[in-house]
């Protein structure tokens, strides 16, 4: 940049002005720059001298043409119809050529072209089931016109012969700047470097007081920042929210990740000999060893019910173990922060003698010690909700699924029994999905058990409703994602992130 810089000031010393940047010569070469990318190169020595106020310039634009790819070819090696000319023999001096030869000979679609417009150029006949040539010699005009328009950006014979060039895909129309360059009010014939920065140096020298410095530009707009972008889990956690409030439910606390067996097992009436409570299911934490206590009046009632029974239940009446209780997980499900929600209505009963209905939800992180797959984490996120109040039926239960799944498009409801410690009845919930065209299982729900409800302190008659989803699940067919590990993880292209769509159910 900066030889070209110093030959545009050698020219303007010289010349006054520069008419057209087009004729200038290349520094250290013997040829006009007549390119674009010439152009451009120019273009940012202009914009240095210009920031200086050196020299001053307007830009100029024309319309040139370019040839394709397959227009190069042409110019290079001959058109379509010279290649056909050059492959079929001599009239009288062999074989005509067949049309699937002359195929193998120049390619399918070289042959096609040029067939027709060898024979309309009279440089080639048709003899029995063949081709042979008509004259001895011939001049191939179009490769000739190709290369002037590679040289000049224009066709020697005018418009109509571009417009033919374009319609067949040999050349395209491209703007081509050029510039006209003039003095300006800070010329010289030397380009000196000029300071970008104060520094103490500078101003401890006084060197500040000759230096020149770059101007600023303080209109410039700067690089586009780039924003942040919500992941599709986000877009869909955020609907989900969306519904539940509508409904007139109010968001949990879920910060614990890390929960005790009690409130994650034992007080969800999950038996200490669960096949859930195994290491190769749950993950355990090791330090701490153990947690606080739970409350101690509810822990006896939690501990009695599973051992000898009560409130009409006869218990596991199975071994228990109050270290068993203390040990620490990482939480298996969001409905242990649902168990410590219905436990506070609880306390406010015991307090107040009046028991306030509820209907609460939660959307968080639970973890599963599972071999990863394409449709299975050892984290992923649970969208749990209950409902608390006196009379539920299992009805009621049904009925308030079908409004909810209704708000996010699905319609066509199944429900099938199922099993769970904490609640009975159990339903497993299936839709029918229009895009899968298939039954697919998308929730579980039940309503909580007594032996679970009654030892924290609720009255007798209040029901509650729990059911829970995933939320990757809906967010992978949303978004038709068939591998989770690329929806979630290290492997997630960010631009897809940037670019997913919003979500509306």
């Amino acid at each position: 940049m900066e030889a070209i810089s110093t030959y545009i000031l050698s020219v303007l010393q010289k010349d006054g002005t520069i008419v057209d940047t087009r004729k200038l010569l290349l520094p250290g070469t013997s040829r006009n720059a007549t390119s674009q990318e010439d152009q451009l190169a120019i273009q940012g020595s202009l914009n240095s001298l210009q920031s200086r106020d050196m020299i001053k310039y307007t830009t100029q634009e024309t319309l040139m043409h370019e040839l394709t790819p397959e227009g190069n070819d042409l110019a290079d090696n001959g058109s379509h119809e010279a290649r056909v000319w050059a492959a079929v023999p001599s009239k009288g001096q062999g074989e005509p050529l067949a049309p699937a030869a002359l195929q193998g000979i120049i390619g399918a679609a070289s042959a096609k072209v040029g067939q027709g417009r060898a024979m309309k150029n009279g440089w080639i006949g048709k003899e029995g089931a063949g081709f042979v040539k008509l004259v001895p010699q011939i001049t191939d005009q179009a490769q000739i016109d190709l290369r002037q328009v590679r040289e000049t950006g224009t066709h020697p014979k005018g418009e109509k012969e571009l417009a033919d060039l374009r319609k067949r895909k040999l050349a395209v129309q491209k703007k081509f700047l050029w510039f006209t360059v003039e003095k300006g009010p800070e010329f010289s014939i030397s380009v000196e470097k000029l300071e970008t920065d104060l520094t103490v140096e500078m101003l401890a020298s006084g060197a500040w007081k000759d230096a020149k410095f770059k101007k600023y530009n303080f209109e410039a707009e700067g690089l586009p920042t780039s924003g942040g972008a919500l992941h599709p889990l986000l877009k869909v956690r955020e609907e989900f929210r969306n519904i539940f409030f509508e409904m007139g439910f109010a968001e949990m606390p879920t910060s614990t990740y890390v929960e005790s067996a009690f409130w994650n097992f034992d007080a969800l009436f999950v038996p200490q000999q669960h096949p859930a409570r195994e290491m190769q299911d749950t993950f355990y934490v090791s330090d701490p060893v153990a947690s606080m206590p739970p409350q101690p009046d509810y822990h006896a009632e939690v501990t009695k019910v599973h051992t000898v029974g009560g409130y009409g239940s006869s218990g596991y009446r199975a071994p228990w173990s109050d270290e068993e209780t203390q040990k620490l997980v990482l939480r298996t499900h969001t409905t242990a922060s649902s168990a410590r929600a219905l436990k506070q209505l609880a306390d406010e009963y015991k307090q107040t003698g009046v028991f306030r209905p509820a209907k609460l939800f939660s959307i968080d992180r639970v973890f599963r010690n599972e071999a990863v797959d394409a449709t299975h984490l050892a984290e992923f996120h649970q969208v749990e909700g209950v409902v608390a109040d006196r009379g539920l039926t299992l009805g009621d239960l049904i009925g308030f699924m079908q409004t909810f799944f209704k708000k996010m498009g699905l319609e066509h409801l199944r429900f099938k029994p199922a099993y769970n410690p904490y609640t009975e009845p159990s339903l497993e919930i299936f839709a029918f999905h229009p895009q899968l065209h298939k039954w697919v299982e998308i929730g579980n729900s039940g309503m909580f058990r007594p032996e679970m409800l009654e030892p924290m302190g609720l009255p007798k008659d209040v029901r509650v409703h729990g059911w829970g989803l995933s939320l990757e699940r809906p967010t992978m067919i949303r978004y038709g994602i068939n591998n989770i590990r690329t929806l979630v993880g290290h492997k997630v292209p960010i631009d897809s992130v940037e670019k997913s769509a919003a979500v509306r159910f």
